[in-house]
């Protein structure tokens, strides 16, 4: 199965193609460029995996939640690519790739949702998958849900914003911290492809982004202050 993967929901880009067993990846900080660059860098993958356009079976993308600007970008995208080539795409949550990427079975992901807030989500890794405890959802870094155990790994960048509020309101029950953590293309491309194998994958007419937050845009006073959605 031939598959290309990308994230572009954090300051960082992420690609992934699979061609059969192999896989290649590019990544690097695009900061406010992701528009600018996903499309030859796709480009420059294809032709490193010696692909084209049409011999892939499908898109995945990072969905969201995450910078706004930056999962409308990959759900545009996804859906160009796959409206041009005819190929089903499926959009990937990025608090789940988060829990994918940090190589844990139960994790707290957290990503920096700005203006105060977190976007979290809780999961637990089973012989089927993963298993979602806690939706995803928006929270002051005070406020996320209680995880019930311990043993729990805390991934994204939440934590390495809001790491000692974050800590206090799981009561220590989170044991190592990967603050440094990215929904990488990569860990996107290994949740799709089952999806892809079992015919589930949609439309690309269907890639929608994940928003979970409803504010879309910031007052000017807001602006001025240098807060970031």
């Amino acid at each position: 199965m031939n598959l290309l993967a990308f994230d572009t929901s954090t300051e960082y880009l992420s690609l992934a193609l699979m061609r059969g067993g192999a896989i290649f990846t590019f990544d690097t900080l695009a900061g406010q460029t992701h528009s600018q660059i996903i499309l030859p860098q796709i480009q420059t993958l294809l032709n490193e995996a010696g692909l084209q356009l049409h011999d892939l079976n499908g898109i995945a993308f990072g969905a969201g939640p995450g910078s706004f600007t930056g999962v409308r970008i990959a759900a545009g995208v996804a859906q160009g690519l796959g409206l041009g080539a005819n190929l089903p795409v499926v959009g990937v949550c990025t608090l789940m790739a988060l829990a994918e990427a940090s190589g844990a079975t139960k994790v707290v992901a957290c990503l920096d949702a700005r203006m105060g807030e977190v976007y979290h989500a809780v999961y637990v890794k089973n012989s089927i998958g993963w298993q979602t405890i806690v939706e995803p959802g928006l929270y002051k870094p005070d406020a996320v849900p209680v995880v019930e155990g311990r043993d729990w790994v805390g991934a994204g960048s939440g934590w390495q914003v809001y790491s000692e509020v974050l800590s206090t309101a799981c009561s220590g029950k989170v044991e190592i911290i990967q603050p440094a953590l990215l929904p990488t293309a990569e860990a996107i491309l290994k949740l799709a492809q089952p999806v892809f194998t079992s015919g589930e994958a949609k439309s690309a007419s269907e890639a929608m982004p994940i928003y979970i937050r409803n504010r879309v845009a910031l007052k000017t006073s807001e602006r001025e202050q240098g807060l970031k959605l």
